[in-house]
């Protein structure tokens, strides 16, 4: 007991500013019980630091937001049964109560974590983030802190709780990263047993693109004005072809591209359509690598975009 006080006197502003910091970006650590103890155990001056840290993480969350546009967002939305339908609907309710979301969203796992980056994408001027957000930012160390300062009479039971939680929450954390490598290790000996799938440069599809006809399946990228694509390239969106499969010419080669790690979108369509006995080709590094060699692009037509709300 008096080693975990002493460390927390020695090294808690430190600590407590990490904590706070990596919990606002979506790490998952116990950033409301080290608020909690700030307040029981440090001298008031904790309280606005704690909230600058949070302040610091929101704004890096809110420019991720901004510059990555719907990544993130469709990231996430993967989990979903109906992806454009989470999209689309995530982005409305936000856009009607994205202000005041801010406030009290910390109070909210998970919802804390996206709120920023939501706010960032959706154009939010920065200075109505700025304000809301401080409220939010303030409402929520605040609430901990002072529950600590009030609860600093019971700090032996509040530290004996602690170190229960925290052996619970080891185990619990070392359960779930068991099983996490474990499913991954399942899911790569899965990928063994199945057929490769072929795969050709762009290089390659640049010089031979008249035999080719080539196909857009990226999960996002048509959610933003100036959207691009591989100039000639056709969209498919990759969450419906189990329940339409688009007319393929007879006389062409099919080719697909995204932007995930490893192609890995446009290898799961490739093994779809193998499966109904058509043979699919995935351009290796996708739209990116497409880019990089300043091969022609197109903008994305204006009836195939899906406009979102924007605050500005």
């Amino acid at each position: 007991m008096d080693q975990i006080l002493s460390s927390i006197t020695r090294h808690g502003y430190s600590i407590l500013c990490v904590l706070v910091f990596l919990e606002t970006v979506g790490f998952p650590v116990p950033g409301a019980i080290a608020l909690i103890m700030a307040g029981a155990l440090l001298p008031v001056y904790s309280l606005p630091a704690a909230l600058v840290c949070i302040l610091l993480g929101d704004i890096f969350m809110f420019m991720v937001g901004r510059y990555t546009g719907w990544w993130l967002l469709t990231m996430l939305c993967r989990l979903s049964l109906n992806p454009e339908a989470c999209i689309l609907g995530a982005a409305d309710s936000f856009y009607k109560r994205g202000r005041w979301v801010l406030v009290f969203a910390k109070f909210i796992p998970g919802i804390g974590t996206m709120a920023s980056p939501l706010a960032g994408s959706m154009n939010m001027p920065p200075w109505h983030f700025l304000a809301f957000d401080l409220m939010g930012a303030s409402l929520y160390a605040s609430a901990y802190w002072i529950a600590g300062y009030l609860c600093a009479g019971f700090l032996d039971a509040l530290m004996g709780a602690y170190k229960s939680f925290g052996n619970v929450l080891g185990w619990i954390t070392l359960a779930l990263f068991a099983g996490y490598l474990l499913y991954h290790v399942v899911l790569w000996m899965k990928s063994r047993n199945l057929a490769p799938v072929p795969r050709v440069s762009v290089a390659e599809v640049a010089r031979r693109r008249e035999s080719m006809a080539i196909y857009d399946v990226r999960s996002h990228g048509y959610y933003e004005k100036g959207a691009t694509r591989i100039s000639g390239s056709t969209r498919i969106e990759p969450h419906s072809l189990n329940q339409r499969t688009p007319i393929f010419p007879p006389d062409k080669e099919i080719v697909l591209y995204c932007t995930c790690f490893r192609e890995a979108t446009s290898t799961r369509i490739a093994r779809e359509l193998a499966g109904q006995g058509i043979v699919a080709y995935v351009i290796v590094g996708g739209y990116r690598a497409w880019k990089k060699a300043g091969l022609p692009m197109e903008p994305v037509p204006g009836e195939e975009r899906i406009e979102l709300p924007m605050f500005a």
